[in-house]
């Protein structure tokens, strides 16, 4: 990840959902500031995702697309966390 006057300017996914959301979610957030790149990275990657949203998990109460973006804007919070720390 490339941060560059608190925008996003690069992301590299190392890992993603075999749906292909994170990478069509990653490509959205690029050139946006990062705090506000964090939640949409949750929406994008719901609006890709191509889990069935009707399936609500009992344990934690959201439907598989939900668990997804709450996992994606982690994911993108904790990298954003380490980049600022290098600096």
């Amino acid at each position: 990840m490339k941060i560059t006057g608190g925008k996003i300017t690069h992301i590299t996914v190392k890992r993603g959902a075999p749906c292909g959301a994170t990478w069509e979610a990653a490509l959205r957030v690029v050139h946006m500031p990062a705090k506000e790149a964090i939640i949409r990275m949750g929406l994008e990657t719901q609006f890709f995702c191509t889990a069935d949203p009707a399936g609500w998990d009992p344990i934690y109460g959201k439907s598989p697309v939900h668990f997804a973006g709450d996992v994606h804007a982690a994911a993108l919070k904790r990298a954003i966390n380490n980049h600022s720390s290098k600096f």
